[in-house]
């Protein structure tokens, strides 16, 4: 028997189990229907169901989990109507709840079933057992009866619940046991609790018990549950909004790179759980899987039909059971997998990809959940669209170098190469009759040679890599740093503080040139024999700054001469770095020395994050 096979047997089991307590569970209720008799107090029996499904609908959160402490309130309503009113009011709110919590159909008549059986059950146990135990008080008899009966019911339903757990395919592992038996457990030191002081209570002669008695007894209970369950989900809300702001700053900082998809492995679980997700992305014409987590099965580019099929999804769609159509989602998740959402990634109408989340149980996504995808997978469109338009800005500026390049050869090179065949070609034909001449013509060529090749070695060199793309920023500063210390008699001390990371290639290049430029210009004017530089990793920016202890110089004119210049002065400095959104300083006085600091957003180049990876190992 292979895998398949065995979950699908694992699957029917945990069915038939669970329909077989159902209709039992059915059977008991429709039984004790027939067996009722009109109430001799409505008012408290209404209060009653009343302060029942507060306490079901809301339940109290504990260690990891909630529990429903209901227990006091049904042992009593046991006592004033007896069994078949409890089982038929227990019965009935279990089932509201579960209809108004859209649950699956297979769970709105487990769930009561098993609650009404294991307290039926329990009940007669008790009744056998009581005999055997008694103290001759009332107190102490009534609690005993009540902490029997308490323990057996507790016991029962965690009992059939377990069992469907280890029955199903999905993995029952320890922790989510534990988990489950101390919130019991919780739950039911609270009722014993609560049921001590019902009959210390009960045993004092306070007059007649009315519909205001019982108010006020369980009146704690129920507000208990409530003000615990709006706290538990105020702090939930709380905490799925704080997870949703930490996925989308960190997702904004790594807009050019592919590591936006570790926020999700690492951070969407946090935000909302799901057992299965698959997120695919439109590159060009194919449709490319670059995240799973979970359950996911056949990871595959699309086919054509299924392209189609997802470039019709304008907007979330929900699947609330597998049995019915849920287009390609049946071919890509595990069978155990019921209900599923689709959110396309869609930006300016255009559709870049497709988010497709997946949970066990049929009818588990609520209206939240869609909303919290979603939000997320629009942060996904715009970073995808992002990382396009900053992809071919980058081809874009490659061709224009390229271009440029080209045009440059074509003015010059080739044009000094053309008019030196030609100068040679005339020395050619003068070379028997005018051999002085010749020697002119072929000194003049050479000349002109010598300088075409100086510009094609140029060329060539500006076609190489920048040291910032081969080595990265720092290596490159420490080789230039080493350079200068072998050719100059100054003392360079290089400093790095915070988390090195490897920024965007036009950030490192333009920090680098701006380096370069002035520590050369302070080698050449400031006379120092010391210079400081530091490069420093910020939260929110980047800073380099170079300060030597020269002569200085006065800023206005300086800034008048560079415009006289075509050298990479401090205007060309200030253009460049404006072109990454950072900002430039200078501080500098004559017989002062020089401080130059550069200050870049990590959020910079029009928007582009200077980051291209989290964190890098030096």
């Amino acid at each position: 028997m292979n895998s398949q096979q065995l979950r699908q047997r694992k699957e029917t089991n945990a069915k038939v189990f669970m329909a077989m307590v159902s209709v039992i569970g059915l059977i008991l209720f429709l039984i004790h229907i027939f067996q009722l008799q009109s109430p001799q107090d409505p008012i408290i029996l209404l209060l009653f169901v009343v302060f029942l499904a507060i306490c079901d609908y809301y339940p109290i959160p504990v260690w990891k989990g909630n529990t429903t402490i209901n227990f006091p309130i049904i042992f009593t309503l046991y006592l004033i109507f007896g069994l078949s009113y409890t089982i038929v009011v227990y019965g009935f709110v279990s089932l509201l709840v579960n209809v108004i919590n859209r649950r699956p159909i297979r769970i709105i008549f487990f769930n009561p079933a098993q609650l009404i059986l294991s307290f039926f059950i329990s009940v007669q146990v008790t009744q056998l057992v009581e005999p055997i135990i008694s103290f001759n008080s009332t107190i102490m008899d009534g609690f005993i009866y009540y902490g029997i009966l308490l323990l057996f019911f507790h016991f029962l339903n965690n009992l059939i619940v377990d069992s469907v757990l280890w029955l199903r395919p999905q993995t029952y592992p320890f922790q989510s046991w534990k988990q489950k038996t101390l919130s019991e457990l919780n739950s039911g030191f609270i009722s014993l609790g609560y049921g001590f002081m019902f009959f210390l209570l009960g045993s004092q002669n306070r007059g007649e018990i009315d519909v205001f008695t019982f108010f006020f007894f369980f009146s704690p209970l129920v507000g208990i549950s409530l003000l615990s369950a709006v706290i538990f989900r105020l702090r939930r809300e709380k905490n799925r909004l704080k997870a949703l702001f930490s996925i989308t700053s960190e997702l904004n900082t790594m807009v050019p790179t592919e590591d936006f998809l570790k926020v999700l492995k690492t951070s969407f679980q946090d935000f909302i759980e799901v057992d299965a997700a698959a997120l695919w992305i439109k590159e060009g014409s194919e449709w490319n899987n670059r995240y799973v987590q979970g359950e996911v099965k056949n990871v595959r580019s699309l086919s054509k039909e299924e392209i189609v099929e997802l470039e019709r999804v304008s907007k979330p769609v929900l699947y609330d059971n597998r049995k019915n159509d849920i287009g390609i989602a049946s071919a890509y998740f595990e069978a155990n997998l019921k209900s599923f959402v689709y959110i396309p990634l869609t930006i300016e109408g255009e559709i870049v990809g497709m988010f497709i989340v997946a949970r066990s149980r049929t009818k588990s996504f609520g209206e939240d959940d869609i909303n919290s995808t979603t939000a997320i997978a629009n942060q996904l469109a715009i970073i995808l669209k992002t990382r396009t338009l900053i992809q071919e800005k980058e081809k874009r500026i490659l061709l224009e170098e390229r271009n440029r390049i080209a045009r440059e050869i074509h003015d010059g090179v080739a044009q000094s190469l053309a008019g030196a065949v030609m100068n040679l070609e005339t020395a050619e034909r003068k070379f028997q009759d005018k051999p002085a001449e010749t020697l002119n013509i072929i000194s003049g060529s050479i000349s002109k040679l010598r300088i075409s090749l100086k510009e094609i070695r140029q060329s060539i060199y500006a076609l190489r890599p920048y040291p910032t793309d081969r080595i990265g920023l720092i290596p490159a500063i420490e080789k230039k740093i080493g350079e200068i210390s072998n050719y100059y008699d100054v003392q360079v001390k290089f400093e790095v503080r915070g988390d090195e990371e490897t920024l965007s290639s036009m950030t490192e290049k333009v920090l680098f040139e701006v380096f370069q430029e002035s520590i050369t210009n302070s080698i050449k004017h400031s006379e120092t024999t010391k210079i400081d530089v530091l490069l420093s990793y910020q939260a929110e920016q980047i800073l380099l700054r170079i300060k030597d202890y020269g002569v200085g110089f006065s800023l206005f004119q300086e800034m008048i001469k560079a415009k006289n210049t075509s050298h990479f002065g401090i205007i060309n400095m200030n253009e460049s770095i404006e072109k990454i959104s950072g900002s430039l300083q200078i501080d500098s006085n004559e017989g002062e020395g020089t401080e130059i600091s550069i200050i870049i957003p990590k959020m910079g180049f029009e928007g582009e994050s200077v980051y291209d990876k989290r964190h890098v190992s030096r």
